[in-house]
């Protein structure tokens, strides 16, 4: 379709036959996401005659498909000029019925015809190309407080106009993603926290027992609608960027409980495929993560349902599910820094700061050693797969298997090395200074892990580095003479003083602070002081 044909029809004021062309250019760019650059002038010609017809045309089938042609055109950052003028902007606001300063939009009704409707959606579909697309836009969004107009939607999103609601939400999520200024203001001025929060309530159906305990969903309960699903997420999303940023005064710490309450039942809740389930399990993890520690105890108080007598009447269905969640990330093997250390981290500090977490997880993750022929990572239990992501390539997957075993140990050098071995730990040891043993500094209560009788008559023969028992290996020096086995250790110190000079390697000693130093260094801090006493005349 000749972009020159529809600038001429534009120019002509047809409106109607700037629609026909429109319709078929549409058609044949529906999947055209890289441009021609020979036409890159003509674009952006195109992108102003197309915000000249939206002002002046008030048909709704021509806006829409004006609107559908210009979210095409968004696809590419370089024509985006026009669009992302405060004109352009407050003209797409206008038809996306938002309002904001300077501009007063309709407000959406029921009774409202689907071709309006239409033009609405379309709105808000290129207001987020342009958003995310465009600083130039972002920062026009902010002077003119749209994501406030947006707030003022947030209360009839419901599945009844869910394209509306689902790109509402979205638009609002890019504002809040991009811009730090908006997010505050969301969370401190415009209420965004408790109007999130009043459509996850609607959407997941949550129906309150107790202050923050959702009733239980029943077992021949249906799964989420896919639309409510899918307005649910998008608000978790929302909401994530708005929670970033910390509030401890009392009436927001209700709120955060309200949701980390939400989020309970969502996490016991299922959509109609695995994938969806899982999708929704992981934007859960991430908001809890945002959330004060201390109101994470709303996961396991939950009086009405109750819970298991050995831990302190706690319920642990949640905290069985994070685990269950954690270990199919694992086995999946893929994309751990995204997929997997959100759910470590949330664990390792739940852990950290509520004791029925941790010895729920203790037990579950770290049970008692019996068998300890094998080493601590070959195996095909959650500690085997977690200690084999302490060698991971990756540092972050790596520190944060670590430090949630070491958690769970209650920071304890000692214990972490009975279930990890000191090789796997070493690198956490010598990140937190503890490669000469000790504690961590978080404080534990005082109860005690006792050993089985297994692992007390196995315990002398274990290899502390390995981490299990190994057979007797063969002396290399058992047939060598004395000269021979002199002559083979100058050996070793000269190829050790060759690479070293070589910088190859740089040998290290342990300071008595337990962290790494130069060899040399090392020996000098732990060497005594010579006497200040003499005897000599």
């Amino acid at each position: 379709m000749s972009l020159t044909a529809i600038l001429s029809e534009i120019d002509g004021g047809d409106d109607k036959g700037v629609g026909k062309l429109l319709q078929k250019y549409n058609l044949e760019n529906s999947h055209t996401f890289a441009f021609d650059h020979k036409e890159e002038d003509a674009r952006i010609e195109l992108c102003q005659g197309l915000l000249k017809v939206l002002r002046r045309s008030d048909h709704p089938l021509c806006q829409s498909t004006c609107l559908e042609t210009l979210r095409i055109l968004s696809r590419d950052k370089r024509v985006l000029g026009p669009v992302t003028t405060k004109e352009g902007i407050l003209t797409l606001a206008g038809l996306a019925r938002i309002h904001v300063v300077g501009h007063d939009g309709e407000p959406l009704e029921e009774a409202q015809s689907a071709e309006e409707e239409r033009v609405v959606v379309e709105a808000l579909k290129c207001l987020c190309n342009v958003v995310f697309n465009s600083v130039p836009a972002q920062q026009v969004g902010a002077d003119v407080k749209l994501a406030e107009g947006l707030c003022a939607r947030l209360p009839s999103v419901s599945s009844s106009h869910h394209e509306v609601g689902l790109f509402s939400l979205r638009l609002l999520f890019l504002l809040s993603a991009l811009r730090t200024d908006v997010r505050g203001m969301l969370q401190k001025e415009a209420g965004a926290v408790r109007l999130l929060t009043d459509i996850l309530e609607r959407t997941l159906d949550v129906r309150w027992v107790g202050p923050y305990e959702a009733e239980a969903p029943k077992p021949e309960a249906l799964p989420i609608s896919s639309e409510n699903n899918e307005l649910a997420m998008e608000a978790l999303k929302a909401l994530f960027n708005i929670t970033m940023s910390d509030s401890s005064d009392e009436d927001n710490d209700h709120q955060l409980r309200l949701i980390a309450g939400i989020m309970r039942h969502l996490l016991m809740l299922k959509t109609h495929t695995e994938d969806k389930t899982e999708e929704a399990h992981s934007h859960t993890i991430n908001l809890l993560s945002n959330l004060p520690v201390r109101c994470l105890d709303v996961l396991i108080d939950i009086p009405v349902q109750g819970g298991m007598e050995t831990y302190g009447g706690k319920n642990m269905d949640v905290v069985q599910i994070l685990l269950d969640f954690m270990e199919k990330r694992i086995d999946k093997g893929t994309n751990y820094k995204e997929g997997l250390t959100p759910v470590l981290s949330l664990m390792t500090e739940s852990s950290r700061y509520h004791r029925e977490i941790r010895r729920y997880l203790k037990a579950q993750v770290l049970p008692p050693l019996k068998d300890v022929k094998e080493r601590p990572e070959i195996g095909c239990t959650v500690r085997n797969k977690l200690v084999r992501l302490m060698t991971h390539v990756d540092m972050a997957v790596k520190q944060g298997a670590a430090e949630f075993l070491f958690v769970l140990c209650k920071e304890s050098v000692d214990n972490l090395l009975k279930y990890t071995g000191y090789g796997n730990a070493a690198g956490l040891l010598m990140a937190r200074g503890l490669l000469a043993g000790g504690r961590g500094e978080t404080q534990y209560s005082s109860d005690e892990d006792s050993d089985t009788e297994e692992y007390k008559s196995a315990k002398p023969f274990i290899n502390p580095i390995t981490g299990h028992i190994e057979l007797p290996m063969p002396n290399p020096m058992e047939e060598m003479t004395e000269e021979q086995k002199e002559y083979e250790a100058q050996k070793l110190v000269k190829m050790i003083d060759e690479l070293s000079r070589k910088e190859l390697i740089r040998p290290m000693g342990v300071r008595k602070d337990g962290t790494l130093a130069p060899l040399g260094e090392a020996i000098h801090e732990c060497s005594p002081p010579p006497s200040s006493d003499s005897d000599s005349d």
